[in-house]
């Protein structure tokens, strides 16, 4: 079950840096979907970076790519700073304030990841992410979405169904997606989904490309 917790404020820096104990738990299984799909040089938007813990760990693994982190919350983007910093790792960009559904950028994009945002987010999140994708993605080039989706062939978790329920609970726009929901909508704006990837703790990796 994903995490609904995106950050523990007691064990976060003395100042701005955050901690998002999901992070810890699947960092490395993200790492390894991305060293198959990711491209080798470019740059890399993220959205949704939240603490910014996972660029800090995916950065030094692809020094060839310029890593873009953002976040709707200025909060966030503070504690994605102070990673940053506490890092050095000279291919993560400073962080920007990112609305996905308000987001403009005028800058080529080579990928995008979205780690834990769909579901904690109204469906118009997804919409407007596919719609940036369409505007800003060349052929071919990577969509990366992780977190729990519902499958229409396969049964769902208990821990992921209570999850389901916590979030609607706490928001009737929140929940849980379903892959052919995410597909559908990312067939609408010109993306095929390539690859459902198994990860652990009933999560998924959806891999889309661009036409």
């Amino acid at each position: 079950m994903a995490d609904s917790t995106p950050w523990i404020a007691a064990q976060a820096g003395p100042e701005d840096k955050k901690h998002a104990p999901a992070t810890l738990r699947n960092r490395d299984a993200i790492l390894a979907v991305l060293r198959e799909h990711l491209p080798e040089q470019g740059r890399v938007l993220e959205i949704a970076s939240g603490s910014g813990e996972h660029i800090w760990h995916f950065a030094p693994h692809f020094p060839d790519v310029e890593f873009q982190p953002s976040d709707m919350s200025e909060e966030a983007c503070r504690s994605i700073a102070a990673w940053a910093k506490e890092s050095a790792v000279p291919n993560i960009l400073p962080p920007q304030q990112i609305d996905i559904e308000r987001a403009t950028l005028d800058v080529q994009l080579h990928a995008i990841l979205c780690i834990n945002m769909v579901h904690i987010a109204p469906w118009s999140a997804a919409q407007a992410l596919f719609a940036f994708a369409e505007q800003h993605l060349p052929s071919k080039a990577l969509l990366y979405l992780y977190g729990p989706f519902l499958q229409d062939d396969v049964p769902t978790s208990p821990g992921n169904i209570a999850f389901d329920q916590s979030l609607r609970s706490r928001d009737p726009q929140w929940g849980l997606r379903s892959v052919s929901d995410m597909k559908a909508e990312a067939q609408l704006h010109g993306l095929v989904l390539e690859h459902i990837i198994a990860m652990p703790a009933n999560n998924l990796s959806l891999v889309f490309r661009a036409r």
